[in-house]
């Protein structure tokens, strides 16, 4: 007989994890999850998880830390408790930026964070849209990469056809873009900008036809927005007839919901994979697609076996 399993959450983004548990048919684990007053992380698993196939559902968003330790002293918790295999599923994997020295003297931190994770007990690991390929490398363990394309295309189709163009916000996201141009059957265009310093880019070129046509950036997760901003302030210019942003995570730090407002950008589409703020949800200009299906087709088949490539194809 195949071994149950369990999904439990940490607090990072439990209203995500219980809409897995709903496709899924079943309720989230019993788990205590708490803070002492100095900040230390506490875990308490409520049930039995002996050999039970066990799933974490915890995205490392902000507060980063706090959410990443959390996560290692669950993973811990379950290990302790004899569950096997232990699946963490990272919707958002932070220090996902820092995947290569950018500069002298300067951490491979998205390395450190696999240590840690692989240190903890996790047997594999479930992501989604790293924002680079090459991490999944960093880890000795298997790591399932999933993309909320699927999401993301079926809401594209109702609105734009082959007249659209979609855009890639640097050389980097090309291959992602052109995924996206593929399947909606538009043509591609990319932004040449630099980054003189973190969170800061200029906009250089536009390589690409973009004039009259309504222009979709495509991205894995936008943090202040100034550079996002920038790139359609820099497509308007160029005669873009409307430009529309589509983003996998919505980190929307600080000043970002306003920086949108106040931009050209015509409707900025984000998915659940971390939670949103409550002026993310009134902002008129975003709109949230949720990956909870997505993400239990993806838990439904690790469990069973199954392909988790034919649902991208």
């Amino acid at each position: 007989m195949r071994k149950s399993f369990a999904i439990f959450s940490g607090k990072a983004n439990p209203e995500l994890a219980r809409a897995v548990c709903g496709y899924l048919g079943q309720e989230l684990g019993s788990a205590t999850v708490e803070r002492f007053a100095d900040g230390e992380s506490y875990v308490e698993i409520n049930q039995n998880v002996r050999g039970v196939v066990c799933f974490v559902v915890q995205p490392t968003c902000t507060p980063v830390n706090d959410n990443l330790m959390e996560l290692l002293v669950m993973i811990d918790a379950l290990k302790r408790s004899s569950a096997k295999p232990i699946v963490a599923v990272m919707p958002y994997f932070g220090y996902a930026r820092q995947d290569r020295k950018t500069r002298p003297r300067t951490p491979i931190s998205a390395r450190l964070v696999a240590d840690l994770l692989t240190a903890a007990g996790v047997h594999r690991i479930l992501a989604m849209d790293l924002h680079a390929g090459q991490i999944q490398g960093f880890f000795n363990i298997p790591v399932d990469h999933i993309y909320a394309m699927p999401v993301m295309m079926e809401y594209l189709r109702t609105k734009f056809d082959a007249n659209a163009v979609i855009v890639s916000p640097d050389a980097g996201g090309v291959e992602r873009a052109r995924a996206y141009s593929k399947r909606l059957g538009a043509s591609l265009a990319i932004i040449d900008k630099r980054r003189p310093s973190p969170n800061v880019a200029e906009l250089v070129n536009i390589i690409g036809d973009v004039k009259d046509r309504d222009a979709i950036i495509i991205d894995d997760m936008v943090d202040t927005a100034g550079t996002l901003c920038a790139a359609a302030d820099g497509l308007t210019r160029n005669g873009a007839r409307a430009v529309y942003a589509c983003i996998t995570h919505g980190l929307l730090s600080g000043h970002a919901v306003t920086r949108i407002a106040n931009s050209t950008i015509k409707e900025l589409i984000i998915t659940d994979s971390i939670p949103l703020r409550p002026d993310v949800k009134a902002s008129p200009k975003v709109r949230a697609l949720s990956v909870a299906r997505l993400l239990s087709e993806a838990v439904k088949r690790i469990h069973e076996g199954d392909s988790l490539s034919s649902l991208f194809i």
